[in-house]
């Protein structure tokens, strides 16, 4: 089952729902494009999906060439009673933001909920039984399912309770979800460790509008904190983020992109508060590494190995190197993914005889047990904590009538970490930038979209004709 939706209150209802009956839960973004959405849906082998009205323009674009038998559509208020019914009213109708869309037999969220209750055998799941298809970017383009088990997914939230264990107060903590749940740090880090402390999620639906965010922070006692690092830029940025109240705010976190150090020290001097930073991957459900809540200030690395995980940092022939040398970050423990849905090719090349997977990422593992990321052995960029692979995009653009042949990297950006930017080569002398950014906002989700393009005569290649992107960078 897909679920294609934003932080409404409808996400969790249906996860805990679909793992109670033992079905596959594929998340799926909800600005994805209609090309990105049918890879995933054909690829996983979703039979029924549960979408955010907004989006249902992109599935009703494409859903003849799929073989979805169930369209559940949630609209975002149906949680909210009569308020509720005026507000998806004024949304479609006032405001416009619903596109029109095409879809046959489609089942409102409300009347799923409503239907009398089915005779239903509890289904009995073994930890090894799949509970998510959590899709990745990949180096040749098309995105891989990463196979997520009840026990994997579990393992990572025991894991995470014993580093927290005295920091957590089980029935009273209140978590502010600002990250999107169909994101595997938000899912296991925030959502299912928060429902397992007996906490509360407060989901927020669109933390772009950082005056909207800042003003709900101000409704709040809140005891944990999670974001990205444009997220906390965003607000340290906002002029009435002075006005909210931290004084009870235990703990504030970060992961999925690089924290700069000088937004963990502002962080600090407004809150008080400690930017602890983590590492993990979908692969690994998601957590590997986390900073010990005893630090007194930032410390530029991603912390700890949670319990019950190994990592060996090995050189390019697979040999474990010193402390304190750099190389790739290889990982084994009882969160590491099962493998990729249908691909035993990419599984083999991923994870070893022994059980360790191996990341892409290049870090550093020092004697106190810190692992510093130092750089990425693949040419992924990572823009607002989103994985983009140059090769999806140089894939999707290379697809121009107009154009030859595209590369594609990653610049340095202040607000989101990196930006895409791509060269192209174009056979069409007229061809404009404006067309190209046109074509990618039709092919392309936000993240992914180019920042910069630029018209160049013919793309550097090695002597075997594989470009060379570095050369491009530099």
């Amino acid at each position: 089952i897909a679920m294609m939706m934003p932080n409404l209150l409808q996400y969790p209802v249906a996860i805990f729902a679909a793992l109670r009956a033992g079905l596959i839960v594929v998340n799926v973004n909800p600005l994805y494009t209609p090309r990105e959405l049918k890879h995933q849906l054909q690829d996983s082998g979703a039979k029924t999906i549960i979408i955010f009205e907004n989006s249902a323009h992109v599935l009703s674009a494409i859903n003849d060439d799929l073989e979805i038998e169930h369209v559940i559509i949630t609209k975002i208020g149906d949680y909210l009673g009569v308020k509720g019914r005026l507000m998806n009213f004024v949304v479609k109708y006032v405001k416009r933001m619903v596109p029109s869309y095409k879809l046959k037999n489609t089942i409102p969220f409300k009347t799923a909920l409503q239907r009398p209750v089915a005779d239903f055998n509890e289904v009995q799941i073994i930890p090894d039984d799949l509970a998510f298809l959590q899709y990745t970017g990949a180096t040749t383009g098309l995105s891989k399912g990463s196979m997520l088990s009840h026990g994997n997914v579990t393992a990572n939230i025991e894991q995470l309770k014993s580093m927290l264990n005295d920091v957590v107060e089980e029935g009273t903590e209140i978590w502010i979800n600002a990250l999107p749940m169909y994101h595997i740090y938000s899912l296991v880090v925030l959502v299912f460790s928060g429902y397992d402390a007996g906490g509360l999620n407060v989901l927020v639906t669109n933390p772009r509008d950082t005056k909207g965010f800042v003003n709900e922070l101000k409704k709040w006692p809140f005891t944990f904190f999670n974001g990205v690092n444009t997220l906390y830029e965003s607000l340290l940025n906002h002029p009435d983020i002075v006005n909210v109240d931290f004084s009870t705010m235990k703990l504030s976190g970060t992961g999925g992109s690089a924290c700069r150090k000088s937004t963990a020290e502002r962080w600090q001097q407004l809150t008080g508060k400690v930017l602890l930073e983590g590492y993990g991957l979908s692969e690994t459900s998601p957590s590997v590494t986390v900073s010990p809540n005893y630090l007194t200030e930032f410390n530029g690395t991603v912390g700890m190995p949670i319990p019950n995980t190994e990592i060996s940092i090995r050189d390019d022939d697979g040999n474990e190197v010193t402390l304190g040398e750099r190389g790739e970050i290889c990982v084994r423990g009882p969160q590491v993914m099962k493998g990729y849905w249908g691909n035993e090719e990419a599984t083999s090349e991923a994870i070893d005889e022994d059980g360790f997977f191996k990341t892409g990422d290049i870090g550093i593992l020092d004697k106190k047990g810190f692992l510093s990321i130092v750089d990425r052995k693949k040419d992924m960029i990572l823009v607002s904590g989103f994985n983009v692979y140059p090769n999806e995009i140089e894939d999707v653009v290379s697809m121009h009538p107009d154009i030859i042949e595209t590369a594609c990297i990653g610049l340095p950006n202040k607000r989101t970490g990196e930006s895409v930017k791509i060269y192209v080569v174009k056979s069409n002398p007229s061809l404009t930038e404006k067309e190209v950014l046109k074509y990618c906002k039709e092919n392309l989700t936000g993240y992914k979209i180019p920042k910069a393009i630029e018209f160049i005569a013919e793309l550097p290649k090695s002597n075997v004709g594989k470009v060379l992107r570095r050369a491009l960078r530099e």
